[in-house]
């Protein structure tokens, strides 16, 4: 995919112009990068946060990005895996509602890590694949906006399975 790139790495140290932060609900910080991103970010993103009221799955909401390199933290809810086939569309709906803002917003880099594949229970490997599709369909359909997107990797396993999904998609 063109403008696409595979990091192994802390996400909060990205330097693009946004990271996607895979939250809860509540927005209220939790454990895994969620956690993280609270952290790095500082107090000022819970506050922001709580003024939001909550996000639905497959949903996305942005804040200033405090504390970190990244200007803006785009917040998407992943569904919690239960083998539906519901799963993967919500799944897919929170790279797109992700995109969807980062554009609107005028950013032109975003950071995801892999949403839903912690504690919300989505196998990796279908995890990437669907990541990897939504973004090649949502760039296909927005030729005219230049957006590069990193995918952040926590593990080298993850890490190998982007890098295997991205040699073979079709864009």
């Amino acid at each position: 995919m063109k403008d696409a790139r595979v990091l192994l790495g802390d996400i909060t140290q990205s330097d693009c112009d946004c990271i996607v932060n895979a939250a809860n609900k509540s927005l209220s910080g939790g454990g895994g990068v969620d956690g993280a991103i609270h952290r790095a970010a500082g107090p000022e993103l819970a506050k922001e946060c709580a003024a939001l009221g909550g996000c639905e799955t497959g949903e996305a909401k942005i804040t200033k990005g405090y504390r970190l390199k990244a200007k803006y933290v785009i917040h998407t809810v992943g569904p919690i895996y239960s083998g539906s086939p519901d799963d993967a569309k919500m799944l897919a709906k929170c790279y797109v509602s992700s995109l969807d803002l980062a554009k609107a917003n005028g950013l032109r880099s975003i950071a995801f890590p892999s949403v839903s594949t912690g504690v919300y229970g989505y196998p990796f490997e279908k995890a990437t694949r669907i990541a990897v599709d939504a973004v090649s369909d949502w760039k296909e359909k927005n030729k005219d906006y230049a957006l590069r997107v990193d995918f952040y990797c926590f593990s080298e396993r993850i890490y190998a399975q982007y890098i295997l999904t991205l040699k073979n998609t079709k864009y």
